[in-house]
């Protein structure tokens, strides 16, 4: 890998020299050639993009290396890079480093560029350590927005390819391949799309989890994901990155066996209250036909790719009577039948990839993404654990899509490039895999670096630098704020176990024992809220001219946000201490705070439009056809960020909460309603001396997912006013 990167960086020094003069170069009109780059840049910096020029540089003989060189003088930069989104990359490096300006998930920065962008005195050249970046957790399009349009999307691959990502998961199109392949295996229409689920349940389904809820999917929902997902592959591939799509690994619909005789169908049980959809022993004859029929309905949907994701037995998955290893060889057969070299992909999470699996398949031509890198403290050695396969160091920094900030950034620094280096290490990538994406910006920008450093990332002068490139300009107050950051939400580690942040209790089922808003976040606070609460006043004190970004704005109203939940767990205990010890006053005094602090909290997340129940609604609603389709989308969007499934997957499964996320609407709806609820019951007790009557939670959660108030969908509020309110409260 290092000769590779050697070879790319001679080989972009090489390109610089024949173009004779880089800032002649850099004169060239981009207009005058349009490339993907030039065509992005255009999008994300409309009034400086014809003072970049982009160059493709050839990949050397050997090595298969991404490198970039950025040079020019003032108004005058040219780009030269491995493939589109590498040089995209490169200027968005040239950006942070030498113009202090930003684009992320959540805000960007680019008011204090000049009208004419800075030169730079030396290239800024570098190369990728590892070949794989790869972005997205299969949850991903449920958690994070399963009804975004092109807008999103176009948006969404620009932000990957500034930021280094190479491979991106895409499972949009996959209700449309499972619906046209198992038509000509005796299924109907109708049937077909009952079992689909709806379009925030489907990760579920397509990991052989769960089916139906949700739906059933119209044709006409079909068609439309299936447009958009032909143009999301087609940008990913015009930028030069990898498509990854699902691949056939033996899910079969109900009563398979019944049409095709002689199947051979080993049930799935249960998963966390739901029923699992059968397996179909990939030695049976017909596996190899489904899986033909399957490729090749995908291909003309979506074209081929070089990467396939396939999760065989996730999460407790059932081989019966099936000896697992001969069915991993008819699984890869099938794929290489269909695409002979294509990359077996499969995510590294509890138990799997099983090491029968691993022993029976070509491991050079398999990519495991590593979800529990940063999590479990026994992880010490994924060489060993997978026999040489090759693997990504990842991150799922967030479950269920929690709004909370922070990241195990100490463990990014110590155990990536330690793991990378090491002799004879198979690791030869990152997977970016947050179960919810567009959050946590640092944790973003930090952990798309670790590819492009040369050396472990040092996270002091990091953090240093963030708040320049994030709002333009050195300011004190910014570096302080950001130290204190760095050293709580994200100096964690996962010593204890964790890997993300704990999530408040504004937003947990209510109980006075209650430890954490979901079944399966930490139960403890996992660093200091009283100095997490440095970080506010800090911001706030930000000089003015560094205060006009959508990232400042972002920021502020994150740190803010983290600050109250935090009160949540300050306040419930002393609630508890004054119901025990029957203070009357005591308890309506602090229950009386309780609902202040949800208020302010919802005041504050209304400032933000990607922590609005209101878009999320609007964005399910507007795909629907009539009105019946419109609702049965919004119930399927708005269950999954609240009960999650049925009572079964909410109650027995666990499931409720699971996403919860501090949104306007979401607090000051269902999470204030429930609270009262709560505290009224309480507070009758006390009053008359009886036991608190138990109430039915998921009955009147599920009550208020299908019949709730209407939520606006553009954001409201002054972030700066209302975060000095809630710092003169601390």
């Amino acid at each position: 890998m290092n000769l590779g990167r050697r070879t790319v960086l001679t080989a972009l020094g090489s390109a610089a020299a024949l173009a004779a003069s880089a800032t002649g170069a850099a004169a060239e009109s981009a207009a005058a050639s349009r490339t993907p780059a030039a065509d992005a840049l255009a999008r994300l910096l409309p009034h400086h993009h014809d003072q970049v020029t982009f160059r493709t540089v050839p990949r050397p003989a050997v090595g298969t290396g991404d490198a970039f060189r950025v040079s020019g003088s003032r108004g005058r930069i040219l780009v030269e890079g491995t493939t589109p989104a590498v040089q995209l990359t490169g200027f968005h490096q040239y950006l942070r480093h030498h113009a202090h300006a930003h684009f992320s998930w959540n805000g960007e920065q680019t008011e204090s560029l000049p009208a004419r962008l800075p030169g730079l005195a030396a290239p800024l050249t570098r190369g990728a350590n590892v070949a794989h970046r790869f972005a997205f957790n299969d949850t991903n399009d449920g958690y994070t927005g399963p009804y975004h349009g092109w807008d999103y999307w176009e948006r969404e691959l620009d932000v990957l390819a500034l930021h280094g990502f190479n491979e991106v998961l895409v499972y949009l199109g996959a209700d449309t391949v499972y619906h046209r392949t198992f038509q000509q295996f005796g299924y109907g229409d109708a049937e077909m799309r009952a079992w689909i689920a709806g379009p925030a349940h489907q990760p579920w389904w397509l990991l052989q989890n769960m089916s139906g809820f949700g739906g059933p999917v119209s044709r006409r929902l079909l068609d439309r994901r299936a447009a958009l997902a032909r143009r999301v592959v087609r940008r990913i591939r015009e930028l030069g990155m990898t498509p990854v799509l699902p691949g056939y690994f033996g899910t079969v619909p109900p009563g398979f066996a019944d049409r095709n005789p002689g199947a051979h169908t080993v049930p799935q049980g249960d998963w966390v209250g739901f029923t699992r959809p059968d397996w179909l022993d990939p030695r049976d004859p017909h596996f190899a036909r489904i899986a033909e029929t399957f490729y090749r309905v995908q291909s003309e949907l979506l074209g081929d790719t070089a990467m396939y994701k396939l999760d065989l037995l996730h999460e407790g998955g059932k081989p019966g009577d099936v000896p697992v290893g001969e069915a991993a060889k008819a699984v890869e057969k099938a794929l290489r039948t269909a695409h002979p070299g294509a990359i077996w992909n499969v995510l590294g999470w509890q138990t799997n990839p099983r090491r029968d699996i691993l022993d029976a398949v070509d491991r050079s031509k398999m990519f495991i993404v590593d979800g529990l890198s940063d999590r479990f403290p026994s992880v010490t050695d994924r060489d060993k654990d997978w026999a040489g396969t090759p693997y990504a160091f990842g991150s799922i920094w967030n479950f269920g899509g929690h709004t909370t900030m922070g990241a195990n950034t100490p463990d990014w620094a110590s155990l990536y490039e330690s793991w990378r280096t090491k002799e004879n290490s198979a690791l030869d990538g990152i997977a970016l895999m947050p179960e919810g994406a567009d959050n946590n910006p640092a944790a973003f920008a930090l952990f798309s670096d670790l590819p492009w450093t040369d050396g472990p990332v040092e996270l002091k002068s990091w953090f240093e630098q963030w708040p320049v490139q994030r709002y333009g300009g050195h300011d004190a107050h910014a570096v302080t704020a950001w130290d204190v950051l760095r050293r709580t939400a994200y100096g964690t580690t996962r010593a204890d176990s964790w890997s993300e942040g704990h999530d408040g209790l504004f937003g947990a089922r209510p109980d006075l024992d209650v430890s954490s808003g979901a079944s399966w976040s930490p139960g403890a606070l996992r660093y200091d809220p009283g100095e997490f609460a440095r970080a506010l006043p800090e911001l706030l004190a930000v000089a003015p001219g560094l205060r006009r970004s959508s990232a400042y704005a972002y920021d502020l109203m994150d740190v803010t946000r983290q600050t109250i939940s935090h009160r949540s767990r300050i306040l419930l205990p002393r609630i508890k201490a004054a119901y025990d010890a029957r203070d009357h006053a005591a308890f309506e005094e602090l229950t009386g705070e309780w609902f202040t602090w949800l208020g302010l909290l919802e005041e504050t997340v209304a400032t933000q439009p990607r922590h609005l129940l209101g878009r999320w609604i609007a964005d399910a609603r507007a795909w629907g056809a009539d009105e019946e389709e419109r609702d049965r989308l919004e119930y399927d969007a708005v269950s999954l960020v609240t009960v999650w499934g049925p009572r079964s997957g909410a109650d027995d499964g666990g499931l409720h909460d699971y996403a919860n996320r501090e949104w306007a609407g979401l607090i000051g709806g269902l999470y204030t309603l429930r609270w009262r609820t709560y505290f009224d019951g309480l507070a009758a007790a006390l009053a008359d001396g009886t036991t608190p009557r138990p109430v039915d939670w998921y009955a009147l959660e599920d009550g208020w997912v299908r019949d709730h108030p209407a939520y606006s969908a553009r954001p409201s509020g002054d972030i700066v006013r209302i975060a000095r309110k809630v710092a003169a409260r601390l």
